[in-house]
C-alpha cells in the first residue's frame, strides 16, 4: 500500500490513534470486533426494552460509557461503540438516536433529545487521496446540561452546545452554540438569547 504524506502507516496502535483523534482506518480487526459487540448488546437491550424498560436498563448501562440516574433512552439506538457515549442524569433521549461515538460524546443532565437526532464525531480528510485510502479521524461532541435538541437535529464533529440552549428541529449544527441561546437552521445560527 502507498501512503500520502498526510496519512500515517498502519500499526498495532490503531485503536489508540483513533481515540486520540488522529487519522486511522476503521477496517481494523480490533475496531470491527468492538463495533460488532456494541451492535449485539444494543440489539439485546432494544429487545429487552420492548418487554420491560426497567429490566432492560442494566444492559443499557453496560453498553454506555455512563448512564445517569433516571435517564431514559428509547430504542432504537445506533452507535459505533457505546462506551464513548455518556448520558447525564434525568436526560430523555427519544426514538432513533444515532451516536457515532468514535470520539467521546457527552450529553449533560436534564437534556431533552427529540427523535432521530444524529451526533456524528467521525470526519474525513478533505484531500481526495487519503479519503480514497479510507483514512478518517474524529472530534468529540459535548452537549451541556438542560439542552433541548428538536427532532432531526444533526450535530457535526467537534461541536459543543452550551447549557440551557435550544436547537430547533431539523437544524444542522456545524459550530459551537453558546449557552442560553436558541439556534435554528442549516447551518444552525443563534436566533435569540434566553
Amino acid at each position: 500500500m502507498t501512503h500520502t504524506s498526510d496519512a500515517p502507516a498502519p500499526g498495532p496502535d490503531i485503536f489508540d490513534r483513533m481515540r486520540a483523534g488522529e487519522l486511522y482506518r476503521a477496517q481494523d480487526p480490533e475496531i470491527e470486533a468492538r463495533q460488532r459487540a456494541a451492535r449485539r448488546l444494543a440489539a439485546r437491550w432494544a429487545t429487552a426494552y420492548n418487554e420491560d424498560p426497567d429490566t432492560a436498563r442494566p444492559l443499557l448501562a453496560e453498553l454506555l460509557g455512563s448512564l445517569g440516574e433516571d435517564a431514559e433512552v428509547r430504542p432504537p439506538l445506533h452507535l459505533d461503540y457505546g462506551s464513548h457515549l455518556r448520558i447525564g442524569p434525568r436526560t430523555f433521549v427519544n426514538y432513533g438516536l444515532t451516536a457515532l461515538d468514535v470520539a467521546d460524546i457527552t450529553i449533560g443532565a436534564d437534556c431533552q433529545l427529540g427523535p432521530h437526532i444524529q451526533l456524528l464525531t467521525p470526519t474525513h480528510p478533505l484531500e481526495p487521496e487519503p479519503r480514497r485510502e479510507k483514512w478518517e479521524s474524529a472530534r468529540p461532541i459535548t452537549i451541556g446540561d438542560n439542552v433541548w435538541l428538536g427532532g432531526g437535529v444533526l450535530v457535526l464533529p467537534g461541536v459543543t452546545i452550551g447549557e440551557n440552549s435550544v436547537v430547533g428541529a431539523g437544524s444542522v449544527v456545524t459550530k459551537d452554540i453558546p449557552p442560553n441561546t436558541v439556534a435554528v437552521g442549516n447551518p444552525a445560527r443563534v436566533a435569540r438569547t434566553l
